[in-house]
């Protein structure tokens, strides 16, 4: 289907290939090729917040094994999380655990040739509590005791900062120097106010705002405007992926209405 879109190539999700050996992953990085699709970044959710040292270890095992399906798929970007919000875990204590775990990992993303990406996440769908950075204040102070790398840098997400019930260019304007990749995607209102979405309690399993759902990109609360002349300030050419299609009916429709607004908009601001 990606083929089919006016789109240069597919960002990966880790478990599409968590089972995945060199043979196989070599498969996919040809067929994609075959179709004339690259397939730049992979979305990998470690979470570098357990209070438990050996369980850290593990975590950080397994974003090795991610980088390294990332460079043999042909990526160039791997994302990184903080982890979960923890009960009784202190806000010391989980900026510490993820820096120096995302700062251990530094060597092993250059000698793949691999950068890093710290995304302001709200929560992957396997886990059971929110992202710890999701505030931008924690975000931002997570960022400050990573060392600047070539090997790492910020994916922007607008709509995440939406669900934290927060203003996206105030944290683009935070981090636009360190932006390398971005999840486009936008947001509307199913029922209520922004008032109402900053007083609401989140939904601990699903991980999103109820309020709030995904929809066609350039259509919803985001300003794609705003944030592409910001980007274009500090002549930003990263890959922009697609967050969109997860209507059944309407997906692959919705998409396409993404991608060529994401189209016109980064011609446009000369994004890419």
């Amino acid at each position: 289907m990606a083929a089919t879109l006016p789109v240069d190539g597919l960002e990966f999700y880790w478990g599409f290939v968590q089972d995945a050996g060199d043979t196989e992953l070599a498969a996919l990085r040809q067929y994609a090729s075959q179709r004339s699709l690259a397939i730049p970044m992979m979305c990998y959710s470690p979470d570098f917040t357990n209070p438990d040292a050996s369980a850290r270890q593990s975590e950080l095992e397994k974003e090795t094994w991610a980088i390294a399906a990332t460079a043999r798929l042909g990526g160039k970007y791997c994302r990184v999380l903080s982890g979960q919000r923890r009960d009784g875990l202190s806000r010391a204590d989980g900026i510490r655990f993820a820096a120096e775990c995302i700062t251990a990992l530094l060597p092993v993303a250059e000698a793949h040739n691999v950068s890093l990406i710290l995304e302001n996440h709200y929560k992957d769908g396997y886990w059971t509590r929110p992202e710890f950075a999701q505030a931008s204040d924690v975000f931002l102070e997570l960022l400050a005791k990573i060392p600047e790398s070539p090997w790492f840098g910020v994916n922007f997400d607008p709509s995440n900062a939406l669900i934290a019930g927060e203003d996206p260019l105030a944290l683009l304007d935070a981090v636009k120097s360190r932006v390398v990749t971005m999840h486009a995607s936008d947001r509307f209102l199913a029922n209520g106010t922004l008032e109402d979405l900053r007083r609401m309690e989140r939904d601990p399993q699903k991980g999103y705002a109820n309020v709030l759902k995904h929809g066609v990109i350039g259509e919803g609360m985001n300003d794609y405007d705003a944030i592409f002349s910001r980007l274009a300030d500090v002549g930003f050419n990263g890959w922009i992926s697609i967050e969109d299609g997860d209507d059944p009916k309407n997906g692959l429709d919705h998409l396409r209405r993404s991608a060529e607004f994401l189209r016109r908009k980064m011609k446009e601001y000369k994004l890419g």
